[in-house]
């Protein structure tokens, strides 16, 4: 399976397909556009002292992958996988990734709007649910995995180490709004652009909040380019996903000029073509913090 041809075709709909699969009779979602193809399990590979997650690796057409298995992820006190057992193979954040998983059973339309926030009482920093969607009488969870694949391996995240290579960072008093639904990317995002010298950021949880407040400055009479100098975004978010944010930026008048960077593990050659589309100013892909940093500097220094 293609997950970049035919899906959608306009760039800033909010809209998305979801790949809903199953594991321990729990109903889950995962964004189409992660996913490569979806296979029968293939003989796994055991590595030694790997991380309790990680079940092996495999070879797929010369590529070795490696394979995570679900139901430790999701701490499934029943380890043994169904008949309909499926492996997802997924490309984000510039990796392949093998999730092993129950079964794969549809693909749904929908809107970014249908996806509700986790509420804080069975959610928080530690949990890997991003968003809930109604679907009939059932629920589909929406995981992050980019958490998941973080907790594995806490080195392919972002790290203020990095931008420390970029040497002496002056103080900026420059104003950027920041839209990113995870708790934990908002916490690194801040200390990382912090110790870049911009301590003015103001964070919201997606795109419809950070629209909402933009928007709300525009009707207390004040002009935007002077109370904010840029937008980053992330692409996957509740309510309102960073496509069209910055497709509302750009189709909005006295808003049009406020430079967009979208800042997302789903930056790859084949999808860059659809935040062009929505007029952003630059993209870049997780976790290449460095890289973000130099266009924040070129845009509005």
């Amino acid at each position: 399976m293609e997950s970049n041809k035919g899906i959608l075709l306009e760039s800033g709909t909010n809209e998305l397909e979801i790949i809903e699969f199953e594991v321990n009779q729990n109903k889950y979602g995962i964004n189409v556009i992660k996913v490569k193809e979806i296979i029968m399990p293939a003989h796994v590979t055991i590595i030694p002292n790997a991380h309790p997650f990680v079940e092996g690796i495999i070879q797929l057409r010369g590529e070795v992958l490696p394979v995570v298995n679900m139901r430790k992820v999701l701490k499934s006190q029943e380890q043994t996988y169904c008949a309909n057992e499926k492996f997802i193979v997924t490309e984000f954040n510039q990796q392949k990734i093998v999730f092993h998983v129950d079964n794969v059973s549809k693909i749904h339309r929908i809107s970014w709007e249908r996806i509700e926030k986790p509420s804080d009482l069975y959610s928080s920093q530690s949990n890997e649910i991003v968003g809930v969607i109604k679907q009939d009488q059932d629920m589909i969870l929406m995981l992050d995995f980019e958490k998941i694949i973080t907790e594995i391996n806490p080195n392919i995240n972002i790290k203020v180490a990095e931008v420390k290579k970029l040497g002496k960072r002056e103080r900026s008093n420059k104003r950027i709004v920041l839209a990113e639904d995870s708790a934990l990317l908002r916490g690194l995002l801040e200390e990382t652009l912090n110790e870049a010298g911009y301590e003015q950021v103001k964070f919201f949880e997606n795109g419809r909040e950070a629209f909402a407040y933009l928007d709300s400055l525009l009707k207390e009479g004040k002009r935007i380019t002077e109370e904010v100098q840029l937008v980053i975004t992330d692409i996957e978010m509740p309510q309102m996903d960073g496509h069209h944010l910055t497709k509302k930026i750009k189709e909005t008048n006295d808003m049009n000029d406020l430079p967009v960077i979208i800042f997302s593990s789903l930056i790859t050659d084949t999808l860059r073509h659809k935040g062009e589309i929505v007029g952003a100013d630059a993209q870049v892909s997780k976790p290449e913090i460095n890289e973000l940093i130099k266009y924040i500097d070129a845009l509005i220094l």
